[in-house]
């Protein structure tokens, strides 16, 4: 059952929307889920991870690469999306500042299959090493996987409507859920499922909530539990 009240999402997205209107930018500012959690202990709890795709791309910006194969190169070159192929890897030379660098510049990765098999042995003696900084990063995680059979610009789409939520040291966290351009019933769907999913996670459910507040890029956090 969510303890989540459909009235004061909606009221806090109209606040942000309405805020956002009076103060015009000269980009689209995203929202962020701002969640603050009680009653666990991260040394001693286990920390949970996990990702669930939301109706609606919250980030279309969102920088992608494509570690591929000859064929996943050309097909990414087509949807404009920024490629590497093995050669381009193998010029990092395992190189950890340059191997961070990478992992910087993109918010996630996707890699053919007989790409991700090298990533190891092209970035670094073992994945806790040079080529940690993959999935380190606040946004960067190990690449996932697109085989030929499937289109490049949906796991592309997918990629950019997915959110993870991730318990490390600290008993709070942020998420990018949407952003000013979307309607604010795609706001709202998007908000709801992001919600219903992070509880789903928690130990003991809504008992592990303390908070939870929705802000875009620019704006004030408004309270929605």
């Amino acid at each position: 059952m969510s303890k989540l009240q459909s009235e004061a999402l909606r009221e806090a997205i109209t606040q942000i929307t309405t805020d956002c209107k009076e103060k015009k930018r000269n980009f689209t500012e995203t929202i962020e889920l701002q969640i603050g959690l009680k009653n666990y202990d991260p040394q001693k709890d286990k920390r949970f991870s996990g990702s669930v795709k939301l109706p609606h791309i919250p980030r279309p910006k969102m920088k992608i690469c494509m570690l591929g194969d000859a064929q996943h190169v050309e097909e990414a070159t087509k949807i404009g999306l920024e490629s590497m192929d093995v050669e381009a890897l193998k010029k990092l030379n395992k190189n950890k500042k340059l191997v961070k660098k990478l992992a910087k510049k993109y918010h996630a990765f996707l890699a053919s299959e007989a790409v991700i098999k090298q990533i190891p042995r092209l970035l670094g003696p073992g994945l806790n090493k040079a080529g940690k900084y993959f999935w380190q990063m606040k946004f960067s995680k190990f690449p996932t996987l697109v085989s030929h059979q499937e289109s490049l610009e949906s796991k592309v789409n997918e990629t950019k409507a997915t959110v993870k939520f991730q318990l490390k040291k600290v008993l709070c966290m942020g998420v990018a859920v949407g952003n000013l351009s979307m309607e604010e019933k795609q706001i709202f769907q998007n908000v709801q499922m992001s919600v219903n999913f992070l509880v789903s996670l928690l130990k003991k459910n809504w008992q592990n909530v303390r908070c939870l507040f929705l802000k875009s890029t620019m704006g004030k956090p408004q309270r929605i539990f």
